[in-house]
């Protein structure tokens, strides 16, 4: 329910007999928030971790109660399995900045991690950056230029990605991203340029971040899914001028 997530008010006694309200914090008050299989929640503790989401903050009871800052929501859904599942509705789906497909690990990878989960020794962490750091960083993103072709490139990919576009897939789209895809791969493209050590974003950095920005911001129509058309392909048509 919504109050296992949000938190919810007690009634209390004191000493002198005066009854009050006290608001206890749900799991939602953190700085990364790990929703495990998200589309197993009701649709209404997903409209409630929609408004934590999007306003950075809760109401209970008519108060409002900010969230700690910085605040991330990391997801997962199984693509298997989906009886008793609730769908998470576009908006809620806008609100997250990538999708990353998950599949299975390669060699190496799946070596690595028996190897790690399977003996008696457990690996330590340590804070990479502190909350003031990461704020800092992310004030950083939205200060770094992007060039008029970067972002010509942005908005021709979006637009062209929604129904009445007149392009080849215009017949194969439901529906399409909308601004808010373009203001996350504006971002995406900003952070991806520092993590590489560049100053300012270029036109591969729309080409490869394109599909984690989009995927779960456009549906296929039902002749398109009927006809295995998948939306990966989709997306690969609509990059293939830029590349």
């Amino acid at each position: 329910m919504p109050a296992d997530i949000l938190g919810s008010e007690v009634l209390e006694e004191s000493e002198s007999g005066r009854r009050s309200f006290r608001f206890i914090s749900g799991p939602v008050f953190c700085q990364l928030l790990m929703a495990d299989e998200i589309n197993r929640a009701s649709p209404r503790t997903q409209s409630a971790l929609l408004q934590a989401m999007q306003e950075g903050r809760v109401s209970v009871a008519g108060q409002y109660h900010p969230l700690p800052k910085p605040f991330h929501v990391l997801a997962t859904q199984n693509p298997l399995e989906q009886e008793g599942t609730y769908p998470l509705p576009e908006a809620q789906l806008d609100r997250f900045l990538l999708q990353i497909d998950v599949g299975y690990p390669d060699l190496e990878a799946e070596r690595q991690m028996l190897l790690a989960t399977t003996g008696v020794s457990e690996g330590a962490t340590a804070p990479v950056l502190s909350a003031a750091e990461l704020a800092q960083a992310q004030r950083l993103v939205r200060r770094v230029p992007v060039g008029e072709s970067v972002v010509e490139a942005i908005l021709s990919l979006v637009r062209a990605g929604r129904p009445g576009a007149g392009n080849d897939t215009d017949s194969q789209i439901a529906w399409g991203p909308g601004p808010r895809a373009s203001q996350a791969l504006m971002l995406a493209c900003r952070a991806r340029a520092l993590l590489q050590g560049r100053f300012a974003p270029s036109i591969d950095d729309v080409v490869a971040l394109a599909p984690p920005v989009l995927r779960h911001r456009m549906a296929l129509t039902f002749a398109a899914r009927a006809e295995g058309i998948e939306l990966g392909q989709v997306i690969d048509r609509l990059i293939a001028p830029l590349r």
